[in-house]
């Protein structure tokens, strides 16, 4: 009864300065409200960056062709063929002497304009086989995807990713409708699904998106394109022959998918001169971006936590002040029979107060801000309960820690000399 007492007498000397303690709290209120927001937005987006690697397969190696560095300058007003990138014998070699490779898939590209009518898109035409759908972890949400008799007879069959079908067509049906990729006539056979995986990355080395591509099949990508790229530009030419801008491998065994792609690496390395490729393993960027993730957030709580100390170095500036202020009621309460534990409770009990208070308009205003951030930026956020636990907990330290010194100050004062204080 005594204790409760003595906390009451606590919080009722901060009822009656309620804009100084407002001022005490605040350091403590951002401290906490950053704690919780800036890791929420760095969990989300973490979180955003693993589920992207997911997508492409936890048990695949993505191949890619990457154009080397230009030697020497390059002449205007002139022609140039550039010959780089994964080659169909390099994906011959890998199936042939790699083991746990169960499948391999090509992939074409080439940039293109689609027209739907009067309507038309920049985008690319992606070549590639009946398996890509499987091994790409796609799905095709209407419609049906590119089949052998399409591969065997060379049709004109496309499938349109739902980025571009949403572009192209808006609301109308677009299955079994007519459009042109360049000059030549496709059919519309199937839409991708959206979202999720439908957002993979695919293609060369600049990794396009697979909703804004359009799929045909490989034998039909290669009868009327070839192997080269056209690129004009400032009165020269230059021809870009590369006949694999990207190969999914499939590894049957998921834990020989790093040494698979150790192996891939040597093979490619024995019949390429220059790095003209890049082998991606999502397995490895996944084990990365955790790692990323971890120091990610050391750094942004200790960012954090260095503001809730200076809040508690507010909070003791205020309490050593309301000691002086308040030093001859502390020799009044020692005269009549206060013991020294009874001040220093007192003191102790309003610094926590403060800090706890603090602490949970911090912790409103840290679950608010990431709500913000989503609607305002598009930006995806985690708010994991142990951070908020986290925020609270330290926040509550920090009123005991800074204030253990202005209780025992407090405590320490000889009541004779408390009384003479004017």
């Amino acid at each position: 009864m005594q204790s409760a007492r003595v906390i009451k007498l606590g919080l009722t000397s901060l009822v009656t300065h309620p804009l100084r303690s407002s001022l005490a709290v605040l350091g403590i209120v951002l401290g906490v409200a950053s704690v919780i927001a800036m890791l929420a937005i760095g969990a989300g987006a973490s979180e955003e960056a693993q589920a992207q690697i997911r997508a492409l397969g936890s048990t695949t190696i993505r191949l890619y062709s990457k154009k080397p560095p230009e030697e020497g300058g390059g002449a205007a007003n002139r022609s140039r063929m550039v010959i780089y990138g994964v080659k169909y014998d390099d994906l011959r070699r890998i199936d042939e002497t790699v083991p746990g490779v169960e499948v391999i898939v090509p992939v074409r590209e080439v940039s293109s304009t689609v027209w739907w009518g009067e309507k038309n898109a920049d985008t690319y035409a992606l070549g590639t086989m009946t398996s890509w759908l499987e091994a790409a972890r796609q799905t095709v949400a209407r419609g049906r995807w590119i089949n052998e008799v399409d591969m065997v007879n060379q049709l004109p069959s496309a499938v349109v990713g739902a980025g571009l079908a949403k572009k192209l067509f808006q609301h109308n049906d677009p299955l079994g409708t007519e459009i042109r990729i360049g000059t030549k006539p496709y059919t519309v056979v199937g839409i991708l699904a959206g979202g999720g995986s439908g957002g993979g990355k695919v293609g060369g080395a600049n990794a396009r998106m697979a909703d804004d591509a359009v799929f045909i099949p490989m034998t039909t990508i290669k009868e009327r394109w070839g192997d080269r790229n056209v690129k004009r530009s400032s009165g020269s030419t230059d021809i870009e022959l590369v006949e694999v801008h990207e190969a999914i491998l499939e590894v049957t065994d998921p834990d020989q998918v790093i040494p698979t792609a150790e192996a891939v690496k040597a093979v490619m390395a024995r019949f390429h001169r220059k790095e003209d490729y890049t082998v991606v393993v999502p397995l490895a960027l996944i084990e990365e971006a955790k790692r990323t993730k971890r120091i990610f957030n050391i750094v942004l709580g200790s960012i954090a936590g260095i503001s809730l100390v200076v809040g508690g170095i507010g909070i003791m500036n205020i309490m050593l002040a309301t000691v002086t202020e308040r030093t001859r009621e502390i020799g009044i309460r020692r005269a009549l029979g206060a013991r020294r534990r009874d001040i220093t409770l007192q003191f102790l009990a309003e610094s926590l107060t403060l800090c706890l208070v603090g602490g949970l308009v911090g912790v409103g205003l840290g679950l608010l801000v990431p709500v913000y951030v989503e609607w305002k930026f598009d930006l995806p956020t985690l708010v994991h309960t142990d951070s908020v636990v986290l925020a609270f907990g330290i926040s509550a330290a920090t009123g005991l820690l800074f204030g253990i010194y202005p209780a025992a100050r407090a405590a320490r004062l000889d009541p004779i000399e408390a009384l003479r204080h004017e």
